[in-house]
């Protein structure tokens, strides 16, 4: 979610106020709003993108609730020490949180272990440990429609009896000490994107979030006039007309038996019926094509914590497999290839097909990745049901991502189209009309300046390195990982860097790369690759014979309050994930809007810029997906390209000698040696077309009119990806509700009528 005091400032409409009030107290507004914590309650893309879409489904109007937990520890601080990543704990919570409300009234009981019992009456889930799930509140503003959402985070709460109550009568103090086991359930964040690690406190987390949230949700469906009790048979046939439960991700994929136990278990009714309510209330979002990302939770685990649960899948996975062998009789590898239990070696469940199963749509978040699902990772399902599965691409919230972090160019904006933009930003396509406007391209040029000339200070304060204002800002910030390619980059700073060294006289357009992002704690190779770039970043950095043509930074603790400053600042825009990788990517976007120009692949939602601004105005470069295709079919052969290419073969021997680090020549030998015989994502494939790409976009940065030309184009283009036309997407395709932008009256105005403006249904997104 990152710092909340100005985007709460900004969607009120009370900035200038604030501002102006904090100064005649003698105070800073930026000193104030630096103070606050981030809070970092997800890992990448995936947990920033709900955020934004909170922002949007309230500017919307829509009444819905973001669901989660509210983590003692979110993701890691990341320190750099010797060029290696070190990880601290993020004790957000230390000074407290303003923004929530703890909501005890409202605490709910979850459960864990036991065992299940068959009777007559029906079927019991008995002699279980039970955790409180404690609720916080943090509102969620909508943009000037005096519009307050809700964020309900769980926390982790022991039963007061907690060991006290069963046998061991003995030791009162340890008992009161194991509340800890209880509390631990909501302790941290797991800091992994887009890899799955099957732990049981993981698989814990999961539960928690959604057992408090599902009781949540018919507790408010029971006591709403649509819940009302005519007949005891017919109570919950309206639920999925009042409520739309998306799944972001398979990681509150459990939601899907458990609302199943309610019904049949608690609620008592027949199966087909509680089926029928189940698949028509939740959607899937898939994030993610990488089969390292998938959840396969180990059938024995799921036996052991929630024993219930498995036979509910079992029965879901029965009757799924029933009706596939009645379509396709004898075709076993169907059903092998379909079944939400995988046999061999360890038993495991499918969290992606019970998804799909159990739920009426199913999205990817960008046209190419929506095509990979239904073509690749899901076919057979796609196959059977072509009309559940959708696009809706990913968007940014314009509210943080420009009002926000770059008020210089949204003011420029609004002088020249008006402020409507900011609700609906496909007016930004007005903009088309000014570029060939000298005054504005010139305007637009300074704020640029402006925002480089503010980050480069906060560079000199925070890192003690001395950058050129008027050297190109080349940018890349995200999740450290292998499919996304830091190590191309690295290559490309080698072999600027060398270049330099070979003719030092020769024009050279100054850059300062600067790559930043965290790497999960357990993943070898990425802290490597932050290794290796410091070390890089260190010899280029002391080269007097470079001097300030090429400075290289990496930026330490990149988060949320950090994006804010660098994007702006930003000129070249690092996207250069291997085409078929990257689902969507959302700082693609953020960038874009920013005026920063994008050298990419044709991968996740750079393939739509380039769509919505003209390939041409994007530095769009390497393999396309089926080049891709071709290469794994023939055999990647890393050594070709190697002998082939003599500047790719003087960075990697210099990687590999130890010319980075001589005290430790060996220290990279793994990085290297995954790059010849086991790079899944084909590094040295795209080396050749990437530095040529690079050379053409220096050509450009020395023509400063153009370059801004193209600026105003990309900008002009960038409507598409705003979060508020993907929710309206979500709301008008999958959860069946119509977004109004009608400003409700302020709290202070009588509200007769109001109820008639509110929009039908509830939807929630876990």
């Amino acid at each position: 979610m990152g710092r909340t005091l100005q985007n709460t400032m900004i969607n009120l409409g009370l900035q200038n106020a604030c501002d102006e009030a904090v100064y005649q107290l003698g105070l800073d507004i930026e000193e104030l709003e630096e103070i606050e914590e981030d809070a970092g309650l997800g890992n990448g893309g995936l947990g920033r993108l709900a955020a934004c879409f909170l922002d949007s489904m309230a500017t919307l109007g829509l009444a819905a609730y973001g669901y989660g937990i509210r983590y003692e520890y979110g993701i890691f601080n990341q320190k750099i020490r010797d060029g290696w990543q070190v990880e601290e704990a993020d004790d957000w919570l230390r000074h407290g949180n303003p923004w929530e409300k703890a909501r005890p009234e409202y605490m709910l009981p979850v459960h864990f272990y036991g065992r299940v019992e068959h009777s007559a009456a029906g079927t019991k889930w008995v002699d279980t440990q039970v955790v409180l799930a404690l609720p916080y509140d943090t509102p969620v503003p909508g943009y000037m429609n005096n519009t307050v959402n809700t964020m309900r985070l769980w926390s982790a709460r022991a039963p007061n009896d907690f060991n006290l109550r069963d046998f061991n009568v003995g030791d009162y103090i340890q008992a009161v000490l194991d509340r800890n086991l209880a509390e631990n359930i909501s302790r941290v964040l797991y800091p992994n994107d887009n890899f799955f690690e099957g732990k049981e406190l993981r698989l814990k987390q999961e539960y928690f979030v959604v057992a408090a949230t599902l009781q949540d949700i018919i507790r408010r469906f029971k006591a709403s006039k649509f819940g009302s009790m005519e007949s005891v048979r017919t109570v919950f046939d309206s639920f999925p007309d009042q409520v739309a439960i998306q799944l972001n991700d398979t990681h509150p994929a459990m939601a899907i038996p458990e609302l199943m136990r309610i019904f049949v278990d608690i609620e008592k009714l027949p199966w087909s019926k509680a089926w029928d309510i189940t698949k028509r209330t939740f959607a899937y979002t898939n994030h993610t094509v990488l089969p390292e990302a998938l959840e396969r939770w180990p059938v024995d685990l799921v036996e052991k914590l929630l024993p219930r649960h498995l036979q509910i899948i079992y029965e879901i996975n029965q009757r799924h497999l029933d009706h596939i062998a009645s379509l396709f009789p004898d075709d076993v590898e169907r059903l092998r290839r379909m079944s939400l239990i995988e046999e061999g070696g360890t038993k495991r469940i499918n969290m992606a097909h019970l998804c799909i199963v159990g739920s009426h749509a199913v999205n990817g978040v960008a046209k190419i990745h929506s095509e990979i699902v239904k073509t690749e990772v899901f076919k057979d399902f796609a196959e059977l049901e072509p009309d559940k599965f959708q696009n809706k691409t990913n968007g940014i919230t314009p509210r943080r991502w420009l009002l926000l972090c770059n008020p210089g160019l949204a003011e420029l904006i609004a002088e020249k189209i008006g402020e409507d933009y900011v609700r609906d930003l496909s007016q930004l396509a007005k903009l088309h009309e000014f570029v060939d406007d000298d005054l504005f391209i010139r305007e637009v040029a300074k704020v640029k300046q402006e925002n480089k000339v503010k980050f480069a200070l906060y560079l000199e304060k925070e890192y003690e390195v001395k950058i050129n204002p008027s050297s190109m800002f080349d940018v890349h910030v995200k999740r450290i990982h292998e499919y996304k390619r830091q190590l191309m980059n690295c290559l490309h700073i080698i072999t600027m860097y060398n270049r330099i060294k070979r003719d030092p006289v020769k024009l050279f357009v100054p850059r300062t790369v600067i790559i930043g992002g965290k790497a999960a704690p357990g993943y070898h190779m990425a802290k490597m690759i932050i290794k290796l770039i410091n070390a890089v970043a260190h010899v280029v950095n002391n080269d007097p014979a470079v001097g300030s043509k090429l400075k290289v930074i990496f930026l330490e603790n990149y988060r949320v309050s950090l994006a804010e400053k660098v994007i702006p600042a930003t000129d070249l825009s690092e996207q250069i994930s291997t085409a078929g990788t990257e689902a969507s990517g959302t700082g693609n976007m953020k960038f874009m809007l920013n005026g920063a120009l994008t050298i990419g692949t044709m991968d996740g939602a750079n393939v739509e810029m380039a769509e919505e601004a003209g390939e041409e105005n994007l530095f769009i470069f390497g393999m396309r997906v089926e080049d891709v295709a071709e290469l794994d079919k023939d055999g990647y052969d890393a050594q070709q390209y190697y002998e082939r290419l003599p500047e790719l073969k003087q960075a990697v021997d210099q990687i590999q000698s130890g010319f980075f680090s001589p005290n430790e020549p060996e220290l990279f030998k793994d990085v290297v040696n995954m790059l010849f015989h086991h790079d899944r994502f084909k590094v040295f494939a795209d080396y050749e077309a990437y530095v040529k790409c690079q050379e053409k976009v220096s050509e450009l940065y020395l023509n400063s009119k153009a370059w801004t030309k193209m600026v105003i184009r990309n900008i002009a283009a960038a409507g598409k990806f705003s979060s508020d036309r993907t929710i309206k997407e979500y709301a008008r395709d999958i959860w069946q509700v119509e977004p109004s932008d009608l400003k409700i009256p302020p709290p202070n105005e009588p509200r007769e009528g109001a109820e008639d403006r509110t929009p039908n249904g509830t939807a929630a997104r876990a």
